[in-house]
């Protein structure tokens, strides 16, 4: 069981590495002032007006050029930066240490099943209880 929260935990630090060091890119074409296509990470195709001499709804003959093409670019980080452990201070260390020692001390099971009153006999018992004080489970 261990195992498998140590494979999911690693697999999802994986994704977090890949997406925060991914650049992400996208494009827009708007004409007219409206949206006709995205792409992401790729060229958005546009409407076909550059070429086209007629104007479309929501041109003017004056525009010589009514569409625009936005390109959005999401830069991710470039350098992983690593922490040795002797860069740390002396406290911060020790916290480190004891983290981890109690981490792995946390999922570790007994070897064998304990039971502390083994040695011992139970009590001798000079009558019944239950029958004395008339009390009984029902």
């Amino acid at each position: 069981m261990k195992q498998f929260f140590v494979k999911i935990a690693a697999i999802l630090m994986t994704f977090v590495v890949l997406f925060s060091t991914m650049s992400i890119t996208v494009n827009q074409h708007y004409c007219g002032g409206e949206i006709v296509n995205s792409a992401l990470f790729l060229k958005a195709d546009s409407c076909g007006m550059e070429e086209n001499t007629s104007p479309k709804e929501g041109c003017n003959i004056a525009d010589k050029n009514c569409c625009d093409t936005i390109t959005k670019t999401y830069e991710g980080q470039n350098e992983l930066e690593t922490t040795s452990i002797s860069s740390l201070s002396f406290n911060k260390q020790l916290l480190v240490a004891s983290f981890i020692y109690t981490y792995v001390n946390l999922f570790e099971s007994l070897e064998n099943n304990i039971i502390p009153f083994k040695g011992y006999t139970p009590p001798l018992l000079i009558s019944d209880i239950q029958v004395i004080d008339q009390v009984f489970l029902i």
